[in-house]
Order: structure tokens, then C-alpha cells, then sequence
């Protein structure tokens, strides 16, 4: 089924490899389910079925103008699951992509969802604030929406050096890595690109950490510099009961490529494998 349709007839696209106990990937921004491929390709040999679709707006699935919030993104990764006939799955959110299974397990109540998995991801919160002191300063939002909108091209283009961490110790893909990612995004809608930036960046996530009610990884590195560990990965481990927490020393944000055979044995580890 390469195809289904969201309640309010967004086309998503979706690859659903394997037999077995599914598994849920979601993408971060701005990229699509390719960006999975080594985790994906892994899991599904090792006796999973591995759904990785791509986000509205993004990849292949429709582009509509409106419904770049999570609530709308959490209703779509329901219209995912309930078309796929998903039981007992394991949701795995990597950046971006943490918010949509945040808000699933309180927006949805974690229905049919047996483990979660947050990989670099976004929540609980990013933007500083008075009670979230080592957040990103709200600034650093608006100049990313001021480059996208005046060159979106090179804009990314320049990004996707730190998301890969060129540069340090611990990061850095080879250029071909780095040109793929940016292809990927070139796929995107720009208004999703755009209004995404404020879905991730301002969407405080905290209220739904007392939601996770299954066992939950939470992988960040610690040279991360587009979701700081602080706020992210650290306070989410913090905030959710028993979560089992993995820092990668000086890792950067792109972990499924830097870090790909890395992520996919902790990822296999926690699923049982």
C-alpha cells in the first residue's frame, strides 16, 4: 500500500517493509522516510515490519497548504496506523518526528503502541523560555523562516552542515550523504518547510511526557546543534517514568546517518533483539 489518505484527503505515502511485530518511522524535518534507510533496511531484516512514511507536505505525500501542527500530524500518523491495521507497534520519532509520537500518546492515548523510541528529538520543548532556560532563543526560529523564504536552496544547503556535524570529532557524512539529505528536501512543499519551523521549534511538548506509558528510548547526542540535548533529550529521559536514556559523546544531530550503525543496534537492543 504505497498510498492512504489522511481524514481530510491528504495522500500519504508510505513504504511497509517486512513481517513481524511493526514498527513505526517517522522523519524528521525537512527530509522524508528515506532518510531512514540503513535503520529501516536493518530492522526489517532482523524479523520487523517497518512502516516509514513520509509527513505531509514532504517527500511524496500531498501538499496541502494548511495542517502543519501536531495535532493534525498526530491524526495523520493515526490514519497511517488504523489503514495498516497496526497493533502493538513501536513508534519511533526522530527529531520532528518526536513531536508526532509526544502528541500521540496524549492526543490518541498511545493506542496500539507497545514502545516508543525519541532520536534526537524536538520535545519536550526548544524554545527558551523563563521555565525552560537552556531552550533555543526564539530569534533563532525567525532567521530560519527569513532564509528559507529568501533562499530556501541554499539556505538548507548550509544547514545540513551542522545537522551532520561537519566539521567535529564526532560528526560528519560524505558529501553524497549530505547532497541526498538536501535532495530530500528539495522534495518539500516551502509552506510546509516554513510552517513546521514553528510547529518544532515553539510546540511545548511537556504536558504530554505523563502520556508515555510504555517503555521509551530516548537517544540524543551531545554535540547536537540544532536541538540542544538540554532541553531535548535530557529533560525528556527526566520527564518520562523509566525512559531508558542513551547520550552519544560530541554526536551531532543526524544521528541515522553519523551514527547509523550505532542508533540501529540500541534501537534493535530495546526492541528485543
Amino acid at each position: 500500500m504505497p498510498m492512504i489518505e489522511t481524514r481530510d484527503g491528504t495522500p500519504i505515502y508510505v513504504n511497509d517493509w517486512g513481517i513481524g511485530d511493526p514498527v513505526v518511522l517517522i522523519h524528521g524535518w525537512p527530509l522524508n522516510a528515506d532518510s531512514w534507510e540503513y535503520q529501516a533496511v536493518k530492522l526489517a531484516e532482523a524479523g520487523y515490519r517497518v512502516i516509514a512514511y513520509d509527513r505531509r507536505g514532504f517527500g511524496r505525500s500531498g501538499q496541502p497548504f494548511a495542517g502543519y501542527d501536531y495535532d493534525t500530524l498526530s491524526d495523520d500518523l493515526v490514519d497511517v496506523m488504523t489503514a495498516l491495521n497496526l497493533e502493538n507497534a513501536a513508534l519511533a520519532g526522530f527529531s520532528m518526528g518526536g513531536g508526532e509520537v509526544s502528541r500521540y500518546m496524549s492526543r490518541h492515548g498511545g493506542k496500539n503502541v507497545a514502545k516508543a523510541m525519541l532520536i534526537s528529538s524536538v520535545a519536550p520543548y526548544m524554545k527558551k523560555a523563563d521555565d525552560n532556560p537552556d531552550g533555543v532563543d526564539d530569534s533563532v526560529f525567525e532567521d530560519m523562516k527569513a532564509g528559507l523564504r529568501d533562499d530556501r536552496q541554499a539556505f538548507l544547503q548550509d544547514f545540513f552542515n551542522d545537522f551532520t556535524g561537519e566539521g567535529t570529532d564526532a560528526g560528519g557524512v560524505s558529501d553524497a550523504t549530505r547532497n541526498w539529505l538536501w535532495s530530500m528536501a528539495m522534495l518539500a512543499s516551502p509552506k510546509a518547510t516554513l510552517d513546521c519551523v514553528d510547529a518544532f521549534g515553539r510546540t511545548d511538548f511537556r504536558p504530554d511526557m505523563a502520556h508515555f506509558k510504555v517503555p521509551t528510548l530516548v537517544v540524543h547526542g551531545t554535540g547536537d546543534k540544532i536541538v540542544p540535548i538540554a532541553p531535548a533529550g535530557q529533560q525528556a529521559a527526566d520527564m518520562i517514568d523509566g525512559a531508558t536514556f542513551k547520550s552519544y559523546d560530541g554526536a551531532p544531530h543526524a544521528l541515522t546517518a553519523t551514527h547509523k550503525e550505532q542508533l540501529t543496534s540500541d534501537m534493535l537492543e530495546f526492541l528485543g533483539h
